[in-house]
């Protein structure tokens, strides 16, 4: 029977889906987490590695023998030394796709929230403040309307394109930089300085690649619109951090939502933290329970698809 290790399951599951599907496929092992010093030792043995975050170097792929497919738990694989694996003959596969409604989602809450105050209002009304108001309505936190506002998209994938559709039908201009422009759809597509220049909103949507690592810098601050704000559900390393606070500590953007961030779990000297009107999640665009059951079942299919000699969505060629 082949030996399957989940290096992090508590990271898709923690209790609320089964894994049990993998069982068909052999002896399932499952770790809750798995720290990088103790990974090459739970692989060790292994012929087939499910992790999602858990960092596989080189080293650890050189330790673990008898590995022949490491099924990545997400899109992003910059945790997996592809070139080695490739190198080592064994297949790496991602699930892409299985959270873009869940992503758009969570783009959007952020900007009806940086827009609309409305954890503010909430708060308000639940302190009484209504109750004592001589006036059947109050605003005294700013509110702005979403139509006619300009949100530049940066990168033009599955979640960027469906983020432009649903801004196009809050009535946004819609402006999009990518590496590929594309025709046939009813937006503008500019380079970037355009975009930053122009955009009330700035949505991050491109891999993390060596091109955009520390893309969102002083400098491309600079070039923001007073007043803006950045969304950013893509990878933490695309923005400065530092950057990011002096941004928002003198008011040159209006406020951030971000999902993401360049140490997960937040580090304690994070620069972010407190600063203001910025909103963090804990990395949580992907985490409904739909969208997770998604994860897991192309997951699944994947591992089934390469023991059968026919592998799918393989991103180390």
């Amino acid at each position: 029977m082949m030996k399957i290790v989940f290096t992090d399951a508590d990271t898709v599951s923690t209790g609320d889906l089964s894994l049990s599907a993998f069982a068909a496929h052999g002896t399932v092992i499952r770790y809750g987490v798995t720290a990088p010093a103790e990974a090459a030792e739970r692989i060790a043995d292994a012929d087939i590695l499910l992790c999602n975050k858990t960092p596989i170097t080189a080293e650890v792929l050189r330790s673990a023998m008898h590995l022949k497919y490491i099924g990545i738990l997400a899109t992003g694989c910059n945790n997996v030394d592809l070139d080695e694996a490739k190198r080592l003959g064994i297949t790496v596969t991602n699930v892409p796709g299985y959270s873009t409604e869940g992503v758009v989602q969570l783009v959007f809450t952020f900007i009806t929230e940086l827009f609309g105050n409305l954890g503010k209002y909430r708060a308000s009304v639940d302190a009484g403040d209504w109750k004592t108001s001589p006036t059947f309505s109050y605003f005294p936190y700013p509110i702005q309307g979403l139509a006619g506002k300009t949100i530049g998209i940066v990168g033009f994938g599955a979640i960027g394109s469906r983020v432009a559709k649903v801004a196009d039908a809050f009535g946004m201009r819609v402006l999009v930089s990518t590496r590929t422009p594309k025709s046939g759809y009813p937006y503008e597509f500019v380079d970037f300085d355009t975009l930053l220049r122009e955009s009330d909103i700035v949505t991050l949507h491109c891999p993390l690649t060596s091109e955009t690592n520390g893309l969102m810098n002083g400098e491309a601050f600079g070039k923001m619109k007073k007043g803006a704000a950045l969304i950013n559900t893509s990878r933490g390393p695309v923005i400065d951090e530092k950057a990011l606070r002096e941004a928002l500590d003198c008011g040159k953007l209006m406020g951030a939502g971000l999902d993401v961030l360049t140490t997960e779990p937040m580090a304690e000297d994070c620069p972010l933290f407190g600063a203001p009107n910025c909103i963090i999640t804990p990395h949580i665009a992907w985490a409904a329970v739909g969208t997770r059951a998604r994860l897991l079942e192309i997951a699944e299919h994947n591992l089934a698809a390469f023991l059968e000699g026919a592998p799918e969505n393989v991103v180390n060629g």
